[in-house]
């Protein structure tokens, strides 16, 4: 599998801040593979030119002020202010199939992700969430089914679909060596946020997520929950209407866990903005999820919100206590232990050295 690479920090060759470009990013140096998916979703290599604009966005706002100003953060300051519309779809994947060589890491997979909800990506290591995630996010292309993001084929409008995302990958994207701001201002660029704006934008996502008064320090001293809010803060810089986060806490203990939720929450409740999460911590998903979908062996098994799924397995095993969600996790994907479990040896790698890093 290829992937698309991001420059470093000091390559700034090649960029332009015409609205209609991006940068061309190429990589010539030894960038984190997170940072490589992160920064190549603004990337414009073999994009087609007349790709969609944007959709118009509404005028309407989202959110309680007072869980606003808890991250001092607003809907206009962070520029998106869509109104939810219960019916509205913000993903949409139809019959995704995508296979590595012989392997189907997504098959046939069918997945409908409401505008302005929180909605949790559950399944055991190898059940093709991250693939699911990749394709989605246009890092992969989409060879069986379709993938629509608020409408957008991302196969057909690789641009459209990125200038409506932030990703945060499960690997690290942001940059030791290089302050708060500094790492967020590189982002703005690489997401063509128009040289006007990008001050203000990188003071704003960064105040969302409280690191104002640690931006000018290198991120190499932040601890690890600050740097996952750095890179909750290099996602938010662009205004996305989807926010898309590949296991946003690895590696954190339960209060910078709790710390990083907070901020997430707080920009949704400004901003009206969809999230879309992987995690393996249930408690996560229990409480902050509205919807969840269960996923192995590269299809949706379960759907539901995380009472409906506790309350269906409670009715199929007669029991008279709620089962908890870890519980409906283990039924849906067994006891995880066979041999198709558990992803490669590269996952298994990756993950620990992210937990290793943030630790």
């Amino acid at each position: 599998m290829t992937r698309d690479t991001a420059d470093t920090p000091g390559n700034t060759a090649g960029t332009t801040d015409s609205p209609g470009t991006r940068p061309d990013i190429t990589s010539t140096a030894d960038t984190s593979a997170g940072a490589a998916d992160a920064a190549s979703t603004a990337a414009v290599s073999a994009v087609p030119a007349d790709a969609a604009p944007t959709p118009a966005v509404s005028a309407e706002a989202v959110g309680t002020a007072d869980t606003a100003d808890s991250a001092g953060v607003s809907a206009a300051s962070l520029g998106t202010a869509d109104a939810v519309g219960a019916s509205a779809e913000a993903v949409r994947c139809a019959q995704l199939v995508y296979a590595f060589g012989d392997t189907h890491a997504v098959d046939g997979l069918d997945l409908d992700v409401r505008e302005g909800e929180v909605f949790g990506l559950l399944g055991p290591n190898g059940a093709g969430k991250t693939t699911a995630i990749r394709c989605i996010t246009t890092l992969l292309p989409v060879p069986t089914g379709t993938v629509r993001v608020f409408g957008h084929d991302a196969a057909r409008e690789r641009m459209a679909v990125r200038r409506l995302l932030g990703y945060v990958p499960q690997q690290l994207s942001a940059d030791s060596g290089l302050t708060g701001r500094e790492n967020v201002a590189l982002f703005a660029r690489v997401f063509d946020v128009p040289r006007r704006e990008r001050a203000a934008r990188v003071a704003q996502a960064l105040a969302a997520v409280d690191l104002a008064d640690a931006a000018d320090r290198l991120a190499g001293t932040y601890s690890g929950g600050m740097v996952r809010r750095l890179e909750l803060a290099q996602a938010l810089v662009s205004a996305p209407r989807l926010l898309i986060l590949d296991e946003p806490t690895i590696g954190l203990d339960p209060i910078a866990r709790t710390g990083v939720w907070k901020h997430i929450n707080a920009v949704r409740a400004a901003t009206g903005m969809t999230v879309l999460v992987t995690t393996h911590y249930m408690d996560e998903a229990d409480q902050y999820c509205d919807r969840i979908g269960l996923m192995h062996r590269g299809r949706i098994r379960a759907l539901g919100t995380p009472v409906e799924l506790r309350r269906g397995l409670a009715e199929r095993q007669g029991a008279d206590t709620l089962p908890t969600l870890e519980d409906v996790f283990r039924d849906v994907a067994g006891s995880g232990l066979g041999d198709n479990s558990g992803g490669g040896f590269r996952d298994v790698r990756s993950t620990r050295r992210t937990a290793r890093r943030v630790g």
